[in-house]
């Protein structure tokens, strides 16, 4: 619990502060699985009182990150199988429809950006960049969301992408994969800008599988 910070927001409720600063240090892992949150604790190093922390925990609570138990309170959510399946399954679906959508619709502007978000990718996984290869990683996708003009879809996408943001923690942990991923990047980005729905969407669903699997291989651990 000593290795993340508050981040003060004056255009945020102390409450929304609280909330985000919890959130982000469990999806970077600064708060591990299992790890039990006292709100006393909390509210002393984040320098708040315990309504805030405890209205964040039940924000938390609502969105799977936390688990409240009875007369232990409440503990960082475990990484699990199941969930990582549940997740990906609406991601596979969600995403193969956002590329075909953007094969149809994306901009030359967006294509270049598509191509710089790939670049940027490369080079931090070039320079062992964990923090980067997730933020471009990120950025790529987003990208696409934007190039499909539909702003329902895109706000889907945008929710999913936060309670993935562990998981491609896990992925990006695994640095033999990176050239799969910068093939993979390549690959959607030319097949959107060749406007070729059915390769866009293959594409996308191979990359969405190969991640599932480095992350069920990751979380069950070296001895399997």
């Amino acid at each position: 619990m000593d290795n993340f910070q508050v981040n003060m927001n004056e255009y945020l409720p102390l409450r929304d502060v609280v909330f985000q600063t919890l959130r982000n240090a469990i999806l970077k892992g600064e708060l591990k699985p299992g790890e039990r949150l006292m709100e006393i604790q909390l509210a002393q190093k984040l320098g708040v009182s315990r309504t805030p922390v405890r209205e964040a925990l039940r924000k938390l609570e609502l969105e799977g990150l936390v688990i409240m138990i009875p007369r232990r309170g409440a503990i960082v959510a475990d990484i699990t199988i199941q969930d990582l399946n549940d997740v990906l399954e609406v991601r596979e679906a969600l995403e193969e429809l956002a590329v075909k959508k953007a094969c149809d619709c994306a901009t030359e502007e967006q294509l270049k950006a598509l191509k710089q978000a790939a670049n940027d990718f490369k080079r931090c996984a070039e320079g062992d960049d964990l923090l980067g290869c997730v933020g471009a990683d990120m950025q790529f996708h987003e990208i696409i969301y934007s190039a499909t003009n539909n702003k329902r879809l895109q706000q889907m996408l945008l929710n999913l992408r936060e309670q993935m943001y562990r998981y491609r923690m896990e992925y990006m942990k695994d640095k033999r994969m990176y050239k799969l991923l910068i093939d993979e990047h390549d690959a959607i980005r030319k097949a959107i800008k060749k406007k070729d729905k059915e390769k866009a969407g293959q594409v996308m669903r191979t990359h969405i599988i190969n991640q599932q699997e480095a992350i069920e291989r990751n979380l069950a651990g070296p001895e399997k």
